[in-house]
């Protein structure tokens, strides 16, 4: 059983954190589902240091998903230790420091994978983060800014000195954003080196993947990400159903968690409607069945069209 500090993992598939996607009901399916792990979206540093009430409503959560991992971006070590002091109250079962983010919202900031451009800075916020947490801190990580400055080894290592718990490593680089392949020999050289639990990231689209590639680099646990979206059998071993009727009725339980955990799903029925439309991807008149979903006035009527055609 992999475990993460005291935090044991029953699983060592782990939804990544997802802009827009890995909020508290969609983890709740994924752990339904045999995630080990899930991970929130990303969590504004300054947000939760300046008390902005969007950031702190991402920090919902409840007993059904724990363990829980929180993850925090910025570029400002007072700020992380902070923003990890006022985290750690919600006890949260682990924090996550995020340095492999591309997105230039992000990155223009100094945070992100722009962290991997600056070693000095990165190991401050790491031992500002860890000193404020009483659980678990791991660290999310690229494997460098671009392939002429392969770093996660030197980062992993970093991490690991100043107290990390474990590193997750993406394969691609900062430069490559999404595109090409990600290179799962940097996760084996990184596995090799650190004595901390390496989890690897990048293209795993199922579970006999994630399996082959812990075979591969002896990683000690794989993070989904892209693939998890409209997709949570991603953690079983049996995979996406072929009945369309199988997968409605998981549909209809990730809205009724929807229901459950948000107070007003009408203000973020764009979301809603977006993440539920990914469900129909590749079926006989899935477009239809998206146009549908896309149409409907409010939750209610989603709710309603999503039972007639189950």
């Amino acid at each position: 059983m992999l475990s993460i500090g005291s935090i044991l993992l029953e699983s060592p598939l782990i939804l990544a954190p997802l802009a827009g996607y890995s909020d508290l009901p969609f983890r709740l399916l994924c752990r339904q589902f045999g995630a080990g792990l899930c991970v929130s979206e990303m969590i504004s540093s300054h947000g939760l240091a300046y008390g902005q009430s969007k950031t702190i409503s991402m920090l919902d959560s409840c007993a059904e998903e724990r363990p829980v991992s929180f993850q925090l971006f910025g570029a400002d070590p007072d700020i992380m230790a902070e923003a990890a002091a006022i985290l750690s109250s919600r006890c949260p079962d682990v924090i996550d420091i995020n340095m492999g983010c591309p997105v230039k919202k992000v990155t223009k900031r100094g945070a992100g994978a722009a962290l991997m451009t600056d070693l000095p800075l990165a190991e401050k916020i790491v031992k500002a983060v860890v000193e404020k947490c009483p659980c678990p801190v791991t660290v999310k990580i690229r494997s460098g800014p671009d392939s002429a400055h392969i770093c996660a080894l030197d980062f992993s290592l970093m991490a690991e000195d100043n107290g990390a718990a474990a590193v997750a490593v993406h394969g691609r680089t900062w430069k490559q954003q999404f595109s090409g392949e990600a290179d799962w020999q940097i996760v084996a050289d990184v596995k090799r080196e650190v004595k901390i639990p390496v989890f690897g990231n990048g293209d795993v689209k199922n579970h006999a993947e994630a399996i082959t590639r812990m075979h591969q680099t002896g990683c000690d646990a794989v993070l989904i990400g892209r693939a998890a979206i409209g997709n949570p059998w991603v953690f079983s071993e049996k995979g996406r159903p072929a009945s369309l009727s199988a997968v409605v009725k998981v549909v209809r339980a990730h809205l009724e968690l929807i229901d459950s955990h948000f107070d007003e799903p009408n203000r973020c029925l764009g979301s809603i409607k977006n993440h539920l439309g990914k469900y129909f991807k590749n079926f006989p008149g899935s477009a239809k069945a998206r146009k549908e979903i896309y149409q409907q006035a409010d939750f209610t009527a989603l709710s309603s069209y999503l039972h007639r055609i189950g």
